[in-house]
């Protein structure tokens, strides 16, 4: 029997299970943006510098991203990567780093992901983030806002979601 695959059946059934009592429950903040948060794909990080597109297009500081990366014996530890290995069976983050990185109060998290990934969607379920963004077709009751692009058009993707940021007055013109 394959443990990850059993491991997996676990963490989606909490994950569901989570995902109804949150969605039942959510309330919404109206605090501006100071402080933003992302979670993507390994893939997605090493081709384009996120960082530095959000912080030039939404006109914020410091912005935090974490990827994930499937687990290898061959890779050390990083501060920016985080994989499968990293969660227990209960569903529960475990990682120091990336632990403290969902407890963060951030004003927003991006879920810059297209695909369905049990792993990213399991974190942006746990975070600590008051206001939610990512990719329409992953999984609509995890944002408050999710917005229809392709990862490769960043520019289209950022300027978009600082326009509807502007219209709820989440960030300044």
């Amino acid at each position: 029997m394959n443990f990850l695959k059993l491991k997996e059946a676990r963490i989606k059934k909490k994950f569901d299970k989570n995902l109804k009592q949150i969605s039942e429950h959510r309330i919404v903040s109206q605090k501006e943006i100071k402080s933003v948060g992302v979670l993507t794909t390994a893939s997605i990080s090493l081709s384009v510098d996120l960082q530095t597109k959000i912080e030039a297009i939404l006109g914020v500081k410091n912005v935090k991203i974490y990827s994930f990366k499937k687990y290898s014996k061959l890779d050390d530890v990083s501060f920016k990567y985080f994989s499968e290995k990293d969660i227990n069976w209960k569903g529960m983050y475990v990682q120091p780093s990336f632990k403290g990185f969902l407890e963060e109060p951030f004003d927003l998290l991006i879920g810059y992901f297209n695909e369905a990934n049990l792993y990213l969607e399991t974190a942006i379920l746990q975070s600590n983030a008051t206001f939610k963004a990512g990719f329409s077709g992953v999984n609509p009751k995890l944002y408050e806002l999710d917005i229809s692009e392709k990862t490769t058009h960043v520019d289209a993707f950022l300027s978009e979601l600082k326009k509807y940021l502007q219209i709820l007055k989440k960030l300044k013109n």
